[in-house]
């Protein structure tokens, strides 16, 4: 009997609990073990072998001794060949399906290459297609005709791509695939349409990483398509019967560039579908494999039991009652694995497929998918698993498989915060922390494509963002406040998801980083991972443009990867030191991110001079690296590290850095409660505008911001200049301990840097971040627009009368309503995943850095032609996300002030650099001045500038031209504003009407000293003015024609007759501060003027239907209080009143009259019928008490004398009869002044006021073409 007293009811510690009751009873421990106490006639290793393998009770014997291999092998071999014949009689099963074997693989299903029509690439063997033709197709080499079949869809990308079945009959060519004939049946979750022949709303939208169930019914003839396991209804009803041989096949269309992979049954399907069989079938051997890992998961069952039971079990083990179940462990699980080893060892389909399903399944469920992940379980069972030489595919089929399911996972609201990709991550981390492991996924050849599977991030679409956040609210919404608690509570947890997620991207990144590959010769640490970003970033060029070429990775990777290297630089590695793999991070502390280290900073130039093939594709500053190779060589020699000292580009006394007093906002602390700041999201989106690069879409950037900024005063000294441009031109900071060394050495090229890090951070950004805050601005400003809109419907709908206009506005506000819902939705989501709080940091630190080094380098023009376009484009970008954020990164008054004051020194300094080829990116910089001084905190900060006082005024003027006129006439009238007539109109409020007073002192200097610069200056505006105001008047005209407002046509008219407006307030402007270029001298100014205004007149008096003319002013959700005629002639108003007030004030003679020059224009009653327009128009509505009111009596005078002056002339001409008619001696252009001067050489004779205007833009005679070499007036000398 003692023996028996190491039994409780034949069972082994923790046995007992499970054995003989169902698992998972909730019954107490205890009372199992007092239960089955009775029963000592058991013998409780042979019970625990039953219960591991599923055996019936007492049917293993008593055993003659301790369990060993043999055993359990013997165990294995006599019980489970049951599962050898049920494998035999499912084959049988699969009626109504043929597969065309291709001659080397038969029974498998896969690809018919004869059918392809198009381009199709194998990405990755055997089914993840690319298409490289704007439209490929293609079908399976299996039919169906017969029974319930299905494949699965794992979408790359979502594009156009049309998934479903089609016949033999089914024509593809190349604009025609699945679904566009009628024995072909489609699915296409882009466009969301179902297609056969025609296309039929069905389904919803997709989005990469989905995997989309293609199903098809023979029994009941139907077509069905799943997303992600969810039915999206039966998309097709009595399909055509087909006999046996001529069935459906599996079949797909896809656009250029488009990617998915098809599973066939090859491997598991990702959401099967109850009663419909894979076309492939599974392998025989896997409902063995299951039952196998089966037993294995009940052996560890039987673990975690003994452990929760410990202390009940540890009184027991005391008294010598029990053994360990460790005696058990290892021979059974020893011999499982040999057995699983056995059995897939025979075909590699066989290991994939059971490595992606039952075995990826059990190592789940060891590791557990929340934490406290069970790290000591699994690492038993892969010490084990390692010790078979088969494991080796196993594992690389587990990796791959864990690669996949990263991309397909999909957040969810009640798993939070440990959702998403999250457990695959943290199973992947803790396995690749085993150095076999690490080096067997780094021989894979699919290394590269299995990590891109590891950083993506499955975006929610639409549907699933309703899913995410069932509750919304808005500022104004007439929901209960509760939503908005709700809608604040899911935004945290989500956002603890995607945190939990990022942190196991860093934690894959720095395995990766730490891995020393096994090679020779030996390299250092991080080389994989530059090897891998180096890769990455050369198959991802040109993703940044409208049409991606093919090849390029999802975009969730390059955010991903950015996302883990700005947290890297930001942040530091104070959590994980990886031990010195940085080269910089040995004298530095590394505690402390790279991006937030004061003091003195350096950077390898090398990086931008190396001949790379993933740089040397990129576009630079001074233009192609080939071009700049040659024509301005950089020898090794001269490959060099510029050192600076942070803040060395600022003013002395208030400089701000790392290591002042002051911190810079990266790194301080405030008190304010920004998160109550963006409770309130039209305060800072209302205003919110997007300026982008014409004509070049990708080169856009987000310079459109409500936001601040304290005065800045930066002392500028001059330096000298390595080329041709003087640095009173483009340097204007002193640089503090700025130098250029030699490098220290070879090694550091080997040793991935910080700095090469920063660099790949910024192309990144530039190709695959920047896009997502595009958007995001997008979304921003929509739903200030839409939330505006259904305001004012709410509006509309209480002041309505009629049941009929009353239910037109209902429906159009449930419109309304359901935008602003998603705009709130997708507002909330980019805040969750672009604006942490700590990503807002690193990008602030970044830009610092970044203009630092430029202003830096723009010293040396040999390096400043060589830094990449990208440099300054993220630059820009950046700057401007930061400052329109919501929430804010910090109070907008101190967003410049304390770190970024260089910002603005850059911008006004490299406008219009000629060393910058690129005229977008002078664009871009103009752009970011434009957006800039429209807010009157930022414009003080130009105003205390010492670089853009010197510089601006001069380089304005002359950058108005053909390409940038638009900017520059905006920058001009945001320095301008101020006195003008009916100002009080266009909306001025006493916070946003200031303007420069500084600007203003400095342009009228500017044009009075450099009369040339001003004389240039103002032809072009003359010019400009008269384009847009023809443009403006021919689009009213095709309107009127059709009598119809089409929203393209009033869009355009909308911004001409802006841009018109604009350009007559800078002559209003100019006519106040400089009246004797229009007054003195020739009368060329004066006269060009005055047309203008005619025209001007003309054109707006002359619409046949007022009403019509203010309706395509008209904006969408303007009303016609804010957009009316008023708006152009108000400053043509101001341009006469302020030429009138300039002739009573100047008292000098010879100055022009401008009576006398109105008088002169060849349209009396044009004149007559636009200045009674004038005087007729309600100015005391629109100027609302303007002090210019009482000016309005000047202009009543000034057109009486006008009118009488042209009486006067009439009764001349009259008096003069038929002599005027026959003079030669008039100028034939203009037919009023006398022709008093020649063109030399030729000798044609015109009036001296029509020759100079020629000659302001054309230097050939307008009668014969001849050159112009002088111009002389007839009877004096020559001029």
């Amino acid at each position: 009997m003692a023996d028996d007293g190491m039994r409780v009811g034949g069972l082994l510690s923790g046995l007992a609990v499970i054995l003989n009751g169902e698992d998972g009873k909730e019954s107490s421990s205890k009372t199992h073990l007092v239960s089955y106490c009775d029963d000592f006639g058991d013998q409780p290793v042979e019970r625990a072998l039953e219960h591991i393998f599923d055996l019936p009770n007492k049917s293993v014997g008593p055993l003659p001794g301790p369990v060993d291999s043999d055993l359990v092998r013997s165990i294995i071999k006599n019980e489970f060949s049951k599962f050898h014949m049920n494998s035999d009689s499912l084959a049988s099963n699969r009626e109504g399906i043929f597969i065309f074997d291709n001659g080397c693989q038969p029974h498998k299903v896969g690809l018919e290459e004869l059918s392809i029509c198009g381009e199709i690439r194998i990405v990755k063997p055997p089914l993840l297609l690319e298409s490289l033709a704007m439209f490929s197709s293609i079908r399976a080499n299996v039919c169906v005709w017969k029974g319930k079949w299905m494949y699965e869809v794992i979408l790359e990308t979502s594009g156009v791509q049309q998934l479903g079945w089609a016949t033999l009959s089914c024509p593809f060519t190349d604009h025609k695939g699945v679904g566009d004939a009628d024995d072909s049946y489609a699915f296409d979750g882009k466009r969301v349409r179902k297609w056969n022949k025609e296309a039929e709303p069905y389904g919803q939208s997709w989005v990469a990483g989905d995997v989309i169930g293609c199903c098809i019914d023979l029994d009941h003839d139907e077509i069905l398509f799943y997303r992600n396991g969810v039915s999206l209804g039966v998309a097709f009803r009595g399909i055509h019967k087909k006999g046996p041989g001529f069935g459906y096949y599996p079949a797909v269309s896809i656009s250029q560039g488009e990617r998915c992979e098809l599973n066939f049954g090859a491997r598991p399907f990702k959401y099967p579908i109850q009663g419909f069989l894979p076309l492939q079938e599974p392998p025989s051997v896997n409902l063995l494999a299951t039952q196998l890992l089966r037993c294995l998961s009940k052996l560890f069952n039987l673990q975690c039991i003994e452990r929760a039971d410990s202390s009940s079990v540890g009184k027991l083990r005391r008294l010598k009652r029990f053994v360990s179940l460790e005696e058990l462990f290892y021979p059974v699980c020893h011999s499982i694995c040999e057995e699983l080893f056995c059995i897939l060892e025979t075909d590699a389909r066989n290991a994939e497929y059971v490595a992606w399903g039952p075995l990826l399944s059990f190592m789940m469920k060891v590791f557990r998918l929340q934490p406290a992940h069970d790290y000591s379980s699994l690492d038993r069972f892969i010490d084990v698993f390692l010790e078979f030489r088969e494991s080796c595919l196993i594992f690389e089929y587990i990796i791959s498989a864990l690669s996949s399911c990263c991309k397909t996972a999909s957040l969810v609201l009640n798993e939070c915060p440990y959702s998403g990709s999250y457990s695959y991550l943290a199973l992947v981390c803790h396995i690749l922390r085993r150095e076999e492991l690490m080096v067997l996924w780094w021989k894979s050849p699919d290394f590269e494509f299995l990590f891109e599977g590891f950083l993506s991030q499955k975006s929610p679409s639409k549907l699933d963002l309703h899913s995410l956040m069932p509750s919304v609210w808005w500022p104004g919404s007439c929901d209960d406040i509760s939503y908005g608690s709700s809608l604040l509570l899911t935004t945290t947890a989500l956002s603890e998801a995607v945190s939990k997620i990022e942190e196991k991207h860093r934690d894959l990144c720095l395995l990766v980083i730490q891995f020393i590959p096994p090679t020779t010769p030996s390299q250092l640490p991080g080389s994989v991972f530059r090897t891998f970003l180096q890769s990455l970033l050369l198959k991802n060029r040109g993703a940044d443009r409208n049409v991606p070429p093919p090849g390029v990775s999802s975009n969730s990777v390059l955010v991903s990867l950015y996302t883990v290297i700005l947290h890297f630089l930001s942040e530091g590695f104070a959590m994980r030191d990886i031990g010195g793999w940085l080269k910089s991070c040995e004298t530095k502390n590394h505690n402390v991110g790279f991006l937030h280290r004061g003091g003195e900073h350096s950077f390898p130039v090398d990086l931008f001079l190396k001949n790379d093939s993933y740089q040397t594709d990129i576009s630079r500053l001074g233009g192609s690296f080939s071009h700049l190779s040659k024509s301005h060589p950089v020898h090794d020699q001269e490959v060099e590290v510029v050192r600076w000292e942070e803040g060395c580009t600022d003013d002395e006394e208030t400089r701000v850095t790392h290591k002042t007093t002051q911190k810079p906002c990266c790194c301080s602390s405030y008190d304010v409660e920004l998160s109550k700041m963006s409770k309130h999201p039209i305060r800072y989106t209302a205003k919110a505008s997007r300026v982008h690069c014409t004509p070049i879409p990708e080169r856009s950037a987000h310079v459109a911001a409500e936001c601040s900024a304290g005065s800045l005063n930066d002392e500028i000294a001059d330096k000298p200049s390595t080329s041709d441009h003087s640095e009173s031109e483009f340097g204007y900071c002193p640089m503090w301990d700025m130098r250029i060394v030699p490098r220290e050495s070879d090694i550091t090229s080997a040793t991935l840097r910080e700095e090469e890090l920063l660099d790949t951070l910024l192309l990144l950004y530039h190709i695959g971040v920047a896009p997502n805050f595009k958007q995001a601005s997008y979304y921003m400003s929509h739903q200030s627009q839409s939330i505006s809109l259904l305001e004012e419907t709410d509006k509309q709908i209480r002041e309505r009368g009629c049941s009929e206009q009353i239910r037109r506005l209902k429906e159009v506000r449930n419109d309304y309503r359901e935008e602003v819902i998603d705009c709130v939705r997708h507002c909330a989501w980019y805040r969750i995943s672009l604006f942490s709080r700590w990503k807002q940091r690193g990008m602030y630190a970044t830009c610092m850095w970044i203009v630092q080094l430029l202003l830096v380098l723009s010293k040396v023009d040999s390096l400043f032609i060589y830094i990449p376009e990208f440099y300054l484009e993220t630059l820009v970008d950046c700057f401007h996300v930061l400052r329109k954020s919501d929430p804010p990164f910090v109070p907008p008054t101190i967003f410049i002030k304390q770190g970024l004051a260089s910002f603005v020194t850059f911008i006004v300094t490299h406008f219009n650099d000629p060393r910058i080829l690129s005229a977008d990116l002078k664009d871009l910089l103009l752009q970011s001045i434009s957006v800039l001084v429209q807010y009157k905190e930022y414009l003080a900060v130009f105003d205390g500038n010492e670089a853009a006082t010197q510089r601006m005024p001069k380089a304005l003027l002359s950058a108005f031209d053909n390409r940038s006129w638009i900017p520059v006439t905006n920058i001009l009238l945001r320095l301008c504003k101020g006195s003008r007539f009916g100002s009080s109109k266009q909306g001025e409020s006493s916070s946003s009407s200031s303007s420069s007073v500084v600007f203003q002192n400095l342009l009228r200097e500017a044009c009075i000293n450099d009369e040339e610069l001003f004389s240039a200056f103002l032809n072009r505006l003359f010019n400009t003015l008269s384009w847009t105001m023809t443009e403006f008047s021919v689009s009213i005209r095709e309107m009127q024609e059709k009598y119809q407002v089409l929203e393209f046509q009033q869009r355009k008219c909308c911004v001409i007759f802006d841009l018109s407006c604009n350009l007559t307030r800078l002559l209003e402007f100019y006519t106040r501060e400089i009246p004797q270029a229009f007054l003195s001298g020739t009368d060329t100014n004066l006269r060009r003027l005055t047309e203008l205004i005619v025209f001007i007149l003309n054109h707006i008096t002359s619409a046949a239907d007022a009403e019509f003319f203010d309706l395509s002013l008209r904006r969408h959700g303007q009303s016609l209080e804010k957009v009316n005629r008023g708006m152009i002639l108000a400053p043509l108003v101001g341009i006469i009143l302020n030429l009138l007030d300039a002739r009573v004030a100047t008292e000098c003679g010879g100055q022009n009259d401008v009576v006398d020059v109105f008088a002169s224009m060849d349209c009396p009653s044009t004149m007559h019928c636009g200045f009674q327009y004038l005087l007729e128009y309600n100015w005391a509505g629109s100027l609302r008490g303007d002090a210019n009111l009482g000016k309005l009596g000047q202009l009543e005078n000034f057109s009486s004398l006008l009118i009488s002056r042209i009486k006067v002339q009439q009764i001349e001409r009259m008096g003069c009869g038929g002599e005027t008619d026959a003079d030669d001696g008039i100028c034939c252009i203009c037919y009023t002044c006398e022709a008093d001067a020649q063109f030399a050489p030729c000798s044609h004779k015109s009036c001296y006021g029509c020759i100079t205007r020629h000659l302001l833009n054309c230097h050939r005679c307008f009668f014969c073409n001849a050159t112009v070499l002088e111009v002389t007036k007839i009877g004096e000398k020559r001029m």
